[in-house]
């Protein structure tokens, strides 16, 4: 669980770098990375909640 939260933590963190790029300078490559951040993310969150849910029972 502790790689889990690693991972998000990581996913989070290239996804406020990249939506910053591309709002400030208009970086579209940096758009595609954020976005890529981001379906990422939203993956390891769903496998978190899963493996969340699994440990509280």
């Amino acid at each position: 669980m502790k790689e889990l939260v690693a991972k998000i933590n990581e996913q989070i963190a290239a996804f406020q770098t990249n939506a910053e790029l591309q709002l400030t300078k208009g970086n579209k490559a940096a758009g595609t990375r954020a976005r890529k951040a981001a379906l990422e993310l939203s993956k390891l969150l769903k496998d978190f909640r899963k493996e969340s849910v699994a440990a509280s029972k």
